[in-house]
């Protein structure tokens, strides 16, 4: 047995809990805030056979997708510009994955 935390970007969270519920898996959802953008995400938590850890994971890669967002930098360059006028754009991937071994499991 296997635990799934995905870690999935807001903006992709609909579709990646619509397509695993569809698929018969049942998910529970968290709300959560990123340590790097601090944007919202939404955490799912997914319990699976392991067998079925491919098949989850592919549903999220399909349901996910990686964009770029604007982050302002604290770099002025030395010309004294404020924190709002300087921004990099980074690539933000649509989900993060972790799969845990699970010791016990049950439904009380």
């Amino acid at each position: 047995m296997k635990l799934i935390l995905a870690i999935v970007n807001n903006d992709d969270s609909a579709a990646v809990s619509a397509n695993l519920t569809n698929g018969g898996f049942f998910i529970t959802k968290l709300s959560t805030t990123g340590g790097f953008l601090q944007t919202g995400n939404t955490t799912l938590l997914i319990g699976a056979e392991d067998d079925k850890v491919e098949e989850i994971k592919e549903i999220i890669r399909e349901s996910s997708f990686t964009r770029e967002k604007s982050v302002h930098t604290s770099a002025s360059f030395g010309r004294g510009m404020g924190l709002s006028d300087i921004s990099a754009k980074t690539p933000v991937r649509g989900a993060t994955v972790f799969v845990l071994n699970i010791e016990s499991f049950e439904k009380l």
